[in-house]
């Protein structure tokens, strides 16, 4: 009984894919995960990166009640399920996408939030996340040093700020279950889960990530994400 208790146990790997949004600052009617990008959508590319890697034993694709077009896109697998629970922000998405698995999910298991507009993953990065993150006490996420002069404007006066210690926050952002779900639901209104889980008192770990790894957000970020995509995401 308590081999197969421990085994019952064994800390697992999810990941949560919140793809809700409307992507309303690329303009048009279609949602940005569902934008062709070479012979796939955005998000099909995204969920594939998870359904790769032999790590992740679970892929979950988080969209709205009435979301058209995920079920036509996206090819079921024993790896791979949709949840119609997506709220009208990112954190409630997450949140909803959370509770949805309560019954499937241990307290120390690891979630993998990872952005719907991000097509870009690759193993060498997911794989670099978890090794570096496995066990970290908190969790931890994938980021940018920032490298360019940056500046602040406030009542039309422009300040040069520090980049010293700055980064730029990607996906996917690992944190425990239990952990991640305490945080949000003590956050009002926060953009990533690491800011919910830093707002709870905690410190996540920065791994450095890769520009290839972009969100796409503006039209633009298509040709760059498919750019890369074809070079095979780099090394």
């Amino acid at each position: 009984m308590e081999a197969s208790s421990q085994l019952q146990h064994t800390k697992q790997y999810i990941a949560l894919i919140p793809a809700a949004g409307v992507g309303a600052r690329m303009g048009g009617t279609l949602p940005k995960q569902y934008l062709s990008l070479g012979n796939r959508s955005v998000l099909q590319h995204t969920v594939q990166a998870f359904l790769d890697c032999p790590a992740i034993a679970h892929t979950y694709v988080v969209v709205s009640p009435e979301d058209a077009y995920v079920d036509s896109l996206l090819q079921k697998t024993e790896r791979l399920s949709v949840l119609r629970c997506g709220g009208a922000t990112r954190r409630d998405t997450v949140r909803n996408g959370l509770l949805a698995l309560a019954n499937q999910l241990h307290a120390d298991d690891w979630v993998l939030v990872h952005d719907a507009a991000r097509p870009g993953l690759n193993q060498r990065l997911l794989q670099k996340l978890i090794a570096e993150v496995a066990e970290h006490e908190v969790g931890g996420l994938l980021a940018l040093p920032v490298v360019d002069t940056v500046k602040r404007v406030s009542n039309g006066k422009v300040a040069t700020i520090a980049r010293e210690g700055l980064w730029l926050a990607q996906t996917p952002q690992m944190f425990r279950y239990q952990l991640l779900c305490d945080a949000l639901d003590a956050a009002d209104d926060v953009t990533d889960e690491s800011s919910a889980v830093e707002a709870y008192g905690y410190t996540p770990l920065l791994v450095e990530g890769h520009q290839c790894n972009l969100k796409v957000t503006l039209p633009a970020d298509l040709e760059l994400a498919l750019s890369y995509l074809e070079k095979g995401n780099i090394e």
